[in-house]
């Protein structure tokens, strides 16, 4: 996660810095890359003169139909990167302006799109994190020296383990080596010493073109991009081995799928990739702490849109019928998801935004509304709704802790920060707060019920992990900065309600058989 005030509403708080793509506004079609199809009809009519985008074509009618329509993607202007046929998603790279008008023509097309709004030559200064606070030596000492001898040396700063029983849950179980959390997001830091013993690089990639690239380190984060995968991971699997932090399933595995660009754009051809790659790779978990670039809510009214949902919506669903549970941050925007509209102001983020007042029940913030995925919420050190999460009664399916501003809910010592410590690069640790790191907590304790029910299909993971959580009740009134004003209005029961779902995740609960 990165800064509470992130207008990108849930992973990152990245500089967009685009002054190049700022003046092109929104821009159709277009791109190039090698076709798959070498004996496909050349196009001879199509125009080539368009800026290069990327696009998502969905199909349907099974792998006959998607063969003609591959020739029409050629045919319309379209050079093939890859075809998820098990999916009926095709991405496409075209320069040809009206290849998304041409091809949603074509029999056997459901719905096409363009990802983005900035050509795919255009690149942005790289993004960094913003908002993460370093973890002082001084803190690392103290520590240390109150560290019993079950934890590890940073664990006491830890408060959000005891928050959901992590720490009793480690005195059973740490989880088991059979299963692996899938880390979709910026990359993760293998070398780090509290993530290398646990991470699965069999079950990694680099997907941020739509293709997954398997080259070893490829799943890292490159030199200055964001460290927010490999803060995500520790949270979920960092080792107990005498070293630094302990994840929420510190015997689990760990694998890192790459899909944000170096600017931080994470784009629906690297998502849709991302959930097949862990679908097909033995991953049983993933963890989604981001929304799809660069629509903060796509809408099923826009034809672009929409393709972009329903691929996503295929390769998610595709992952959780292979048996797969994916979970997601719910936003940092403070935005109640089940409101009759919100004003989303930072669309398209790649290009030049515009203010639209959006219909949360038709534009949707995914991959977290997505039907299937856990969405999580984020509490503070003081069990409260975190001052900047989104909440939304039905939406919202559990909470964890994600922290908050250490002034809003400070933590009971020796733990200092009301942030989340977790690994970052270079070996080192940093305190972020978000539901990006909420969401993590949640995919811990969900490796953790996979490690004591390995044959619980997704369905049956996630009943366990709701009827679990710890109930907690609405906070009305809310004025989480405690200047007399109601920041957000809680609806719903003690057993299941807008801010806090089902509950806080329990650990615990998870270990017992």
């Amino acid at each position: 996660m990165a800064h509470l005030g992130s207008r990108r509403g849930r992973a990152l708080a990245l500089p967009v810095g685009l002054a190049l793509t700022a003046s092109l506004g929104f821009l159709p079609s277009g791109a190039a890359t090698a076709a798959d199809l070498s004996d496909a009809p050349a196009a001879a009519t199509a125009t080539a003169d368009g800026p290069k985008l990327s696009y998502v074509v969905n199909v349907d009618g099974g792998r006959r139909t998607a063969a003609s329509v591959k020739k029409a993607v050629v045919a319309a202007g379209g050079e093939i990167v890859i075809a998820y046929d098990q999916i009926g998603v095709i991405v496409v790279h075209s320069r040809n302006a009206d290849f998304a008008k041409t091809i949603r023509q074509a029999p056997g097309v459901v719905s096409a799109g363009a990802t983005r709004t900035a050509p795919l030559s255009v690149q942005s200064d790289t993004a960094v994190d913003e908002g993460a606070q370093a973890l002082s030596p001084a803190e690392a000492r103290a520590a240390a020296a109150t560290a019993s001898d079950e934890q590890d040396p940073l664990e006491p700063l830890q408060w959000d383990l005891p928050a959901i029983k992590a720490d009793r849950a480690h005195q059973k179980t740490l989880g088991s080596k059979r299963v692996t959390v899938g880390v979709i997001d910026t990359g993760v830091d293998d070398t780090h010493p509290d993530l290398a013993p646990n991470f699965d690089a069999a079950s990694s990639a680099n997907c941020v073109s739509g293709k997954p690239d398997t080259t070893p380190g490829s799943w890292r984060p490159g030199a200055g991009e964001s460290d927010h995968g490999t803060h995500v991971a520790g949270t979920i699997a960092a080792a107990k081995n005498g070293v630094g932090i302990t994840g929420v399933a510190p015997g689990v595995k760990v694998s890192g799928i790459k899909v944000s660009t170096p600017a931080g754009f994470f784009y629906t051809e690297a998502v849709v990739c991302g959930f097949v790659w862990a679908a097909e790779h033995g991953v049983e978990i993933t963890n989604n702490s981001y929304y799809t670039d660069p629509w903060m809510f796509a809408c099923k009214t826009d034809e672009d849109q929409k393709a972009l949902i329903e691929a996503v919506t295929r390769a998610s669903r595709y992952a959780e019928r292979k048996g797969t549970v994916n979970v997601a941050a719910a936003g940092n925007s403070k935005f109640d998801l089940a409101a009759d509209s919100i004003l989303d102001k930072s669309s398209p983020n790649d290009s030049t935004e515009v203010d639209r007042l959006i219909d949360p029940k038709v534009c949707f913030d995914y991959p977290a509304m997505l039907p299937g995925v856990v969405t999580v919420s984020a509490t503070g050190a003081k069990d409260l709704k975190a001052s900047y999460s989104n909440y939304g009664q039905g939406v919202v399916d559990i909470a964890a802790p994600g922290g908050d501003r250490t002034e809003y809910q400070t933590p009971d010592a020796p733990a200092v920060n009301g942030r989340i410590l977790s690994t970052t690069v270079a070996g080192g640790y940093v305190y972020k707060a978000g539901t990006s790191m909420a969401a993590p907590h949640a995919a811990g304790v969900l490796a953790l019920l996979k490690s004591t029910h390995p044959k619980a299909s997704p369905a049956a993971l996630k009943a366990l992990l709701y009827a679990q959580a710890d109930d907690r009740a609405c906070t009305n009134p809310y004025d989480i900065d405690g200047n007399g004003t109601v920041d957000a209005v809680c609806e719903g029961g003690k057993d299941k309600n807008g801010f806090y779902g089902a509950g806080m995740v329990d650990a615990l609960d998870a270990v017992r058989r």
